[in-house]
């Protein structure tokens, strides 16, 4: 393409990204500073500090955030060595489906973990039935312990991403700098301790401030366990109390400071590769054979682990067949009545609607978006194209919640975008905070793709008089299609589940995405939980169906997508 043009994109994608990605942060911060005079004024941010309950919310935030990502690396370190280091039974298999428990919406398996862990769960009907309690006093262990319980879940979900920034780390340490310790005489445990996990350091808190800030905003489980005391449920349920309230405001902007501070601190701590740990590594490692029974520890140890993941989605899918699940390890009795159900009530049906029309319209700008960030990132040498780049990864590292809040602060009544309410129609809202908060991985895939063709196929093109539109449009464009189609399936399937946007941006029930109608139906008597479980399945087939389309196409960088 023409300088010029080339040019013209990335103006355009900076006015995008000022507008719907800057605009809405400093809406909220505007909200959050302004006094009833319409002056500066810090009172409303330092009540945050003041006022004891936000205080506790914060402190549970930060508490839950510390101990997941504790959890994480806990369970992520010895499987990421497991698979780099040692050769074991079903180890390639395994390995595939290390993102099995990161695609699995937490906000889904919580229904599950719900009905498992209640005074006639599953876990106290088998302990009754080991003879481990007394059934006259069972533990209520979502009412004793429900901060363990989210940080449980969260920890299930996130340490994949700890796990794929640990063995890439791991792939790319030279071997010759262990081999150099170990003829010094250091045995294995030292040499792990003292040589190993320094070096490899940066890409473990890499992903480990990933899972710090996405536990720290987390809304969906702990909304889920009615756990009011954490600062993104408190601000969730101040949602309709806007009008003339300025605390939910600063609660968003007091994430935003906390998230971003804990973000860049990981970064100047650990974000520098040390010498021994950035780039390739030197020599090729080949994995330790085992001996049989270490093999199938390792085997085991993984297999377990993903099953603990997926365990409360396994709850959801029978809890969704469940005819009445209650004092019994698994239902009695099952039915397709709640599929039925979920199939014809009036709710799911216009939230399914709902949903695939925000994800689809979402998934087009992301695609439009980002061809244009990564055509100019990786084929062009304009200055600042690294800032574009950089602009389009950072919805991965600002709050959802804090973008949502942002996008109400911004087309309330007054505002240069009040436009985007199309009356009360969330519509244009929730597609652009779906396509900006999904961007990411269209990005990466899109610059995957880009970076694969070489770009003397484009200028043969041109030198046999194709004008640079018309050889980037028949000649690169087809050939960079499969990594699109990959990017757009992520960004689509993650659009169907998105959180924080749809709870706080869809507010009628005719306007519901998934997400929300499965919110409300848990909240409803009777049945509503089934129902809400059969609509969890199909939205996590659909999800499955669409990732493994995905990694068909993108293969192993399907995985980098999800590191830091």
């Amino acid at each position: 393409m023409s300088r010029t043009f080339s040019l013209l994109i990335f103006l355009g994608m900076t006015a995008f990204f000022a507008c719907f990605f800057a605009y809405p942060i400093w809406a909220a911060l505007e909200a959050a500073f302004r006094g009833p005079d319409h002056r500066l004024t810090l009172d409303h941010v330092a009540e945050v500090f003041l006022n004891e309950l936000y205080r506790e919310g914060l402190w549970n935030s930060f508490v839950i955030a510390v101990w997941t990502t504790l959890g994480s690396l806990v369970l992520a370190l010895p499987l990421a060595v497991c698979h780099v280091r040692f050769a074991f039974p079903g180890r390639a298999l395994l390995n595939s489906l290390v993102l099995l428990p990161m695609i699995l919406p937490p906000f889904v398996g919580a229904i599950g973990a719900k009905a498992m862990l209640g005074q006639a769960g599953a876990l106290n009907s088998l302990l009754i039935g080991l003879g481990l309690m007394d059934a006259a006093h069972p533990t209520d262990w979502l009412g004793q312990h429900r901060m363990l319980g989210i940080i449980v879940m969260e920890v299930l979900h996130l340490y994949p991403i700890i796990y794929l920034n640990a063995a890439a780390a791991l792939a790319n340490l030279d071997p010759a700098l262990e081999e150099a310790a170990a003829n010094l005489g250091c045995n294995a445990w030292d040499r792990f301790w003292r040589v190993t996990l320094p070096l490899i350091m940066p890409g473990v808190f890499a992903g480990g401030t990933i899972v710090f800030v996405w536990a720290f905003t987390e809304m969906g489980v702990p909304l889920l366990f009615d756990y009011d005391r954490v600062t993104a449920v408190q601000i969730f349920r101040s949602i309709n109390d806007l009008s003339g309230n300025p605390f939910p405001y600063a609660l968003v902007v007091v994430m935003l400071v906390f998230s971003t501070l804990f973000y860049v601190t990981g970064k100047l701590l650990f974000g520098k590769s040390s010498a021994g740990g950035g780039g390739r590594a030197a020599t090729a490692r080949e994995t330790t054979p085992l001996r049989p029974w270490q093999g199938w520890a390792c085997t085991l140890l993984f297999a377990g682990v993903t099953f603990l993941a997926v365990l409360p989605h396994l709850g959801v899918v029978l809890l969704s067949f469940s005819h009445d699940w209650y004092g019994t390890v698994i239902p009695k009795t099952l039915t397709l009545e709640h599929y039925r159900g979920a199939l014809g009530h009036e709710l799911t049906l216009s939230s399914i609607a709902n949903s695939l029309k925000y994800s689809s319209l979402a998934m087009l700008v992301a695609l439009v978006l980002g061809i244009g960030v990564a055509y100019v990132s990786v084929r062009t040498r304009l200055w600042g194209r690294q800032v574009l780049d950089a602009m389009a990864m950072l919805p991965l590292a600002v709050p959802g919640i804090v973008m949502a809040f942002g996008y109400l602060a911004m087309s309330r009544e007054g505002q240069p975008f009040h436009w985007l309410m199309l009356g009360e129609d969330p519509l244009l809202l929730l597609v652009i905070a779906y396509a900006v908060r999904r961007l990411p991985y269209v990005v990466r895939s899109a610059a995957a793709g880009f970076q694969q063709v070489s770009p003397t196929l484009e200028e043969a093109a041109q030198n046999l008089g194709a004008r640079p539109g018309k050889a980037f449009w028949r000649i690169t464009l087809p050939l960079v299609v499969p990594n699109l189609v990959a990017g757009g399936l992520l960004a689509f399937s993650f659009a169907m589940l998105e959180v924080s946007d749809s709870m706080i941006l869809a507010q009628q029930a005719s306007h519901f995405p998934i997400t929300k109608a499965i919110y409300s139906l848990v909240l409803a008597l009777g049945s509503g939980p089934n129902l809400a479980s059969a609509l969890g399945v199909w939205a996590m087939i659909f999800l499955g169906v669409t990732i493994l389309g995905a990694g068909v196409i993108l293969g192993k960088k399907l995985g980098a997508l999800f590191r830091g």
